[in-house]
């Protein structure tokens, strides 16, 4: 686990200086070393997190003649194999690490040929000098990030977005109209950032620049394929083997390997499998100290059942309050997700202890593990029994009545997927927005930003296009991203082995009924897990990072210490003050329960006096 920056030099002074300022605001990405590569087209700087071969697994990597480059963050689990293929066909390796296996794959079966051979989790980039090319790519889940930057001929790319601080090219802007979008979702579901002319590359995606042109190719679809043959007993079998063998995979390294746990299935289910393998395996557990939100009493009791040790550490609303700006910092795009908080502290303590950890991540979107798949079936039931002029009818004449049960339904049941999608409308309702904003972006209904990608899928089942959805969304942009910066945050290599390649060429084949359904989430994945853990974890239900804030919230001091950015100059410039200090208001008389979009416009001000106001 790394972290890399580069530029297109554009005859720029001083590169060499440029380029190793580029890297040190990336250096909690890679304590154990930095080096730089400087030529007449390119400038590349890397910070490397020893985990394999950690004498000789050092980069900016040339192939032998010095005519290709490459910086590459993550890990290649299938190396070994490829490496083996590549030896056959004649090529001299300098090290045994798995980033010299992009270097000479990509020479020998191209880009596009390499990335299809590709088991893991990864963003890298290759400069082919002679040609005058830069060839990079991310992971087919988007695990890991990349970043680039391009306006008026300048190109810059990298690991995270502070890194192009550095540059004195780089024109920091904030991308104010894309505000109303981010305040609705919690983040921007498309490869723009909250930066201006910064951009991600998309999972499963490559770009190739080349003598100012940019071309940006997805090489990855992820496909469903039903298959309706097997019973709940078949995949079973197939989640516990795959999974085992995906585990077995993940735990390659020439470190000690722990892993997160908290109370639920997923994370129990990775310590589980480790456990098997790895005597001892340090579990790692965060809490708070109010005890009735913190999960720690059901990871220790889980840690003694299978017989491992387990470090916890409980953060107090002072932690929490005291690194929530420091923690937008690291995030690089502002994203007000409360549990980003926890994680990081868990992150902090197990690095203490460890240098990589295995967690849960991705397992909900991949076997269906969230109440909204279940809605989705619902609907999809409603939709198929009654005519759609009928629910048209039923949805208006709901809407204009007083709240009742079952309004929310009759409204939502009138609409398409795509309107009804619950992410779109996830803190701020895009109707309601603009009475908290200050100036009128224009913005419309955030539902057709995500609208493609339900089109992509609009001959599956509603639940089926959630989840997929959800992997192109949600998953990419909030879930992964705070993984990934958190664990980061603290040099800290965080890895996923449900997000697998051959795990997902199994879920894409589970019929929905044994993914959501029946009140029940994860059916097939829950199936498998209780052969392997107690019932009463397996069939625990989800918590996520249940946070506290909501109590914290109405305490004087933290009330006065959010009131504060709320009145300051900042909130007066996005939002209206009177507003937004209704919401806090009412949030602390308990008229309302508002922490989600106190929480989020506190965040974007913190974020926004981290980069443009503190930097």
């Amino acid at each position: 686990m790394c972290g890399f920056a580069g530029f297109s030099r554009n005859n720029l002074p001083d590169s060499l200086e440029v380029i190793k300022a580029m890297g040190r605001q990336i250096i909690h990405r890679g304590p154990d070393q930095d080096d730089c590569y400087l030529d007449e087209g390119m400038a590349l700087c890397f910070r490397r997190l020893s985990i394999i071969d950690l004498e000789g697994g050092g980069q900016p990597i040339l192939n032998e003649d010095g005519s290709k480059v490459l910086v590459f963050n993550g890990e290649i689990y299938n190396y070994r194999a490829i490496r083996e293929d590549l030896l056959k066909k004649g090529h001299i390796f300098k090290s045994a690490s798995d980033s010299e296996v992009l270097l000479h794959g990509y020479e020998e079966y191209g880009g596009r040929g390499l990335l299809d051979k590709l088991r893991g989790m990864y963003a890298f980039a290759i400069w082919d000098k002679n040609e005058g090319k830069l060839f990079a790519a991310r992971d087919i889940f988007g695990i890991k990030p990349f970043y680039y930057y391009k306006r008026d001929g300048e190109f810059l790319f990298g690991s995270e977005i502070k890194s192009f601080l550095e540059h004195p090219r780089f024109v920091k802007e904030l991308n104010e109209a894309r505000l109303p979008d981010w305040l609705c979702f919690e983040y921007l579901p498309d490869s723009e950032t909250m930066f201006k002319n910064v951009y991600k590359l998309p999972s499963g995606c490559y770009l190739e620049y080349q003598r100012g042109e940019l071309k940006v190719e997805r090489y990855y679809e992820v496909a469903y394929h039903i298959d309706e043959s097997k019973s709940l007993e078949d995949w079973e079998k197939a989640i516990t083997e795959t999974f085992a063998d995906s585990v077995e995979a993940h735990k390659i390294a020439d470190v000690e390997v722990g892993c997160f746990l908290s109370s639920g299935v997923d994370s129990s289910y990775v310590v589980k499998e480790v456990a098997k393998v790895q005597q001892d395996v340090k579990t790692f557990s965060v809490g708070y100290e109010e005890e009735k939100y913190s999960e720690l009493p059901y990871a220790e009791d889980f840690s003694k059942t299978v017989g491992v040790p387990n470090i916890a550490n409980k953060i107090s609303a002072d932690d929490f309050f005291g690194m929530a700006g420091k923690i937008q910092y690291y995030m690089d795009e502002p994203l007000p997700n409360p549990s980003e908080v926890p994680l990081y502290f868990l992150a902090q303590n197990a690095a203490k202890h460890v240098k990589v950890v295995l967690s849960g991540e991705g397992a909900d979107e991949l076997f269906g593990g969230y109440p909204m798949y279940l809605a989705g079936g619902h609907f999809a039931d409603y939709c198929k029994k009654v005519p759609r002029f009928l629910r048209k009818a039923a949805g208006a004449v709901a809407g204009v009545l007083p709240d009742f049960k079952g309004k929310h339904f009759l409204v939502c049941g009138a609409m398409e997927p795509y309107e009804r999608f619950m992410r779109c409308n996830y803190v701020f309702h895009w109707k309601e927005r603009q009475r908290y904003l200050k100036k009128d972006y224009g913005a419309g209904n955030p539902a057709l930003l995500t609208k493609p990608l339900f089109d992509r899928v609009s001959q599956l089942d509603e639940p089926t296009q959630l989840q997929y959805v959800d992997m192109y969304s949600w998953m990419l942009y909030d879930i992964l991203q705070k993984a990934d910066r958190m664990s980061m945050a603290n040099s800290l290599e965080l890895r996923v082995p449900f997000l697998d390649k051959k795990m997902l060429e199994l879920a894409v084949q589970i019929p929905a009924r044994y993914r959501a359904a029946n009140e029940t989430t994860k059916i097939a994945l829950r199936s498998a897990a209780i052969k392997q853990l107690p019932e009463r974890t397996a069939n625990k239900k989800k918590l996520g990072f249940p946070v506290p804030l909501n109590d914290w919230l109405r305490m004087d001091k933290y009330y006065q210490m959010v009131r504060e950015k709320f009145e300051g100059e900042i909130a007066g410039q996005f939002f209206k003050k009177e507003a937004i200090l209704q919401l806090l208001d009412d949030h602390k008389s308990g008229k309302k329960l508002n922490m989600k979009k106190i929480w989020t416009i506190y965040t974007f001000i913190l974020w926004y006096e981290e980069f443009f106001v503190l930097r």
